[in-house]
């Protein structure tokens, strides 16, 4: 009964493992909440959090098991007055392990899934993505175990710990084929993409095979029976196979995955992915100024859509094509802005110029994203253009468009006489004919009350590309400033007020309304 009560208390210590629960789960949870994305909640991301949270949980894992198994070793001799197989104690004591590293595992993943569904979230949960990483888990505690159990010191725990970090940290993300191998290395997938349930699958079973391959190897070596090899070999042999299998993915985890875009239809119509729906209110507010400034040039816009693959924004035809990173952290519109303002230049003409780069189109830019004007060495063109009014700086980059985009302005085109010739050609004489207009006479005479005058009338076809452009560009004429708004909407006000009428004469008789 002494012997048996040893026993008894040698496998209640087994329950010290319990202790490592809080330490697995807090460092999974310290790992995997900074790679989720700041704002939004992409369901294959979470996966990706999760597996993550993997290549630390699993050194860590490995570091205890060990710890464990050399423990166990020292306890051998007390099993002997039992009549249970030498190889129950070791399976009974991976099973409570890999049990308990699982149920802290399971801490991780309800924080992250919590975190997930109080978002508005996208994208559908892979359970593939689930396994994958338990497996990978079971795996570092049955090899910590088992190196344990086989070189029982105290310096095993601290070379396991560190040979399965250097193996979780050797491989990047999409470096090769190697990053798949569990525990797997993953990069942050882009929206209009999802990992793919293959990959995620192979990596469950390469894992779990080798974890029972290594498990049925201690056994024979334990037992010595020849039947246990028959499924070391199984399971190396699927090892293998699997392992094929992602050598011939080339490190490519990822496929694609079409969605339907949302949209804002007022001011401008801007169509993003789903879970980027809470961020258009703030990209319609950060585009339409932008939009309104540059109305009337070559790079005029009314539609904006998110692009699936990164690269520079494309602005054709009135629509601008704009790559965005999937989260909407701080600074995520001037990102958005920024990427535009790059769109609108060419690349290689600006690359060309001797003088310093962009120079005088930093004018430009600082206005055109809304920002304070920045410190160039002319300080008089930075000065007379700082004095122009929002309306002036519009009729100017209609003007100058196309040295803007060629980064060509000098200061010529930032000089008092520049702007005194755009508004000489745009104020014409009310008896200077415009283009595509006709002229009239009027029968009572013009302002110097000469009869015979003529009078200016636009063209049908005139007015017909008037409304044209009244519905492509719906921006025309916005303005941020408080003072144009007012201004505008008291115009508005007086056109609709009904006319006052005449006052009467001192005499009584009425006044006659002017012809």
């Amino acid at each position: 009964m002494a012997e048996l009560s040893r026993v008894l208390r040698a496998d209640a210590r087994r329950a010290r493992p319990l202790a490592g629960v809080a330490v697995l789960a807090a460092s999974g949870i310290a790992v995997a909440w900074p790679t989720l994305l700041p704002g939004v909640a992409y369901w294959d991301n979470s996966i990706v959090a999760l597996m993550n949270a993997v290549r630390v949980m699993g050194p860590v894992a490995a570091g205890f098991a060990a710890l464990a198994g050399a423990r166990e070793r020292r306890l051998d001799y007390l099993r002997v007055v039992t009549a249970r197989s030498p190889i129950t104690g070791v399976l009974l004591d991976l099973t409570l392990l890999i049990m308990v590293a699982l149920a802290s595992y399971g801490v991780v993943v309800g924080v992250i899934v919590i975190r997930t569904v109080l978002r508005q979230e996208a994208g559908q949960p892979d359970l593939f993505g689930l396994t994958a990483a338990s497996a990978a888990l079971a795996l570092h505690i049955t090899a910590g175990y088992l190196a344990g159990r086989l070189v029982s010191r105290p310096t095993t725990a601290l070379v396991v710990t560190a040979v399965a970090a250097l193996w979780a940290a050797a491989r990047l993300p999409g470096a090769s084929w190697w990053s798949l191998l569990p525990p797997a290395a993953f990069d942050r997938v882009e929206l209009f993409t999802r990992l793919s349930p293959g990959v995620l699958a192979d990596q469950t079973v390469w894992a779990a095979a080798l974890a029972v391959a290594l498990a049925l190897a201690y056994c024979w070596w334990v037992t010595r029976r020849a039947v246990l090899l028959l499924g070391v070999v199984a399971a190396l042999l699927l090892v293998g196979s699997v392992t094929v299998r992602l050598h011939g993915t080339h490190g490519t985890a990822v496929q694609a995955a079409p969605a339907a875009d949302v949209c804002r239809d007022w001011p401008l119509r801007v169509c993003v992915h789903p879970v980027l729906a809470p961020a258009l209110p703030a990209l319609e507010e950060a585009l339409t100024p932008l939009a309104a400034r540059l109305a009337d040039t070559p790079a005029a816009f009314t539609r904006v859509e998110q692009r699936p693959d990164p690269g520079p924004a494309r602005v054709r035809h009135g629509l601008v094509r704009v790559y965005l990173p999937g989260g909407f952290g701080t600074g995520f519109t001037a990102g958005v802005l920024r990427d535009v303002r790059d769109g609108l230049v060419g690349a290689d003409a600006c690359a060309a110029r001797a003088r310093p780069a962009r120079e005088y189109e930093s004018l430009v830019d600082a206005w055109l994203l809304g920002g304070g004007p920045p410190a160039i060495s002319d300080q008089g063109a930075s000065r007379r253009f700082g004095l122009w009014d929002e309306e002036d700086r519009r009729s100017w980059l209609r003007a100058h468009f196309s040295e803007y985009r060629k980064c060509s302005l000098g200061p010529s085109d930032f000089s008092a006489r520049a702007l005194a010739r755009l508004t000489r050609l745009e104020t014409r004489p009310s008896g200077t004919p415009a283009l595509g207009g006709t002229t009239t006479p009027t029968p009572h005479g013009g302002a110097n009350g000469k009869t015979g005058s003529k009078e200016r009338r636009p063209a049908p076809d005139a007015l017909s590309q008037d409304a044209r452009r009244g519905r492509e560009y719906p921006l025309r004429g916005h303005d941020r400033t408080p003072q144009t708004r007012r201004g505008h909407a008291e115009a508005q006000d007086a056109a609709l007020r009904p006319p006052a009428a005449p006052r009467p004469r001192p005499d009584g008789r009425p006044r006659r309304r002017p012809a």
